[in-house]
């Protein structure tokens, strides 16, 4: 059965990036009821702190030297995010923007999966090399600014740019972005923020 892993990466049940990223699974699950929907709550998922063990672990991988028990287990939290990701024929990422970047659990997620020898490697004459094989991506992205029309209130958008360059970096090229905002100020410009986005989510799904 082909599989669709949804990050979900808001803190919030009422959040602008986990509406749409709804309206894209609705439609998606009409038009594609074969399919298994593995959603990924990251501030409900087991994820370890990136320190101790599973970092001594990355640094003995990087080095060519065994893993302690510590290590091993350690490395096995680390393994197993990775596999469920490198086993979901489409990705589905839905956030919002936080200081102009992602919220802090989907960087832990990053940062514990993006593992020498597990999602890239170093070659000397290639330099990195991506481990994953790549997969329709599709990311949520709500922010009180409106970044698609350029009225963004003067500030930066670092996690589209982020976002890319690290997918990219463990192999997955093909994202999509979908932006909604502004999220905040007043309702009808909100309102109409959320329409275009559904419309676009919506109209995507059918292609994803």
């Amino acid at each position: 059965m082909p599989k669709l892993l949804h990050l979900s990466c808001s803190p919030r049940p009422d959040s602008e990036s986990g509406a749409g990223a709804q309206v894209f699974l609705d439609r998606f699950r009409q038009l594609h009821p074969d399919w298994d929907i593995d959603v990924a709550d990251l501030w409900r998922e087991r994820m370890p702190d990136f320190a101790g063990p599973i970092l001594e672990a990355k640094y003995a991988r990087m080095n060519g030297q065994g893993f302690s028990d510590a290590q091993r287990a350690g490395f096995a939290e680390a393994e197993r995010m990775a596999l469920r990701l490198s086993l979901a024929d489409r990705v589905l990422i839905s956030t919002p923007m936080w200081n102009f970047g992602v919220p802090y659990k989907l960087k832990q997620f990053i940062d514990i999966i993006v593992q020498p020898g597990l999602t890239f490697r170093f070659d000397p004459s290639q330099g990195y090399v991506p481990l994953l094989k790549d997969r329709p991506t599709l990311v949520v992205l709500a922010s009180g600014s409106d970044f698609s029309t350029g009225m963004n209130r003067g500030r930066i958008d670092m996690a589209t740019p982020y976002l890319r360059e690290v997918l990219r970096f463990i192999g997955i090229s093909d994202v999509r972005f979908v932006a909604i905002g502004p999220t905040t100020g007043p309702r009808p410009s909100v309102e109409a923020a959320r329409e275009r986005a559904s419309k676009r989510l919506a109209a995507m799904a059918a292609n994803f």
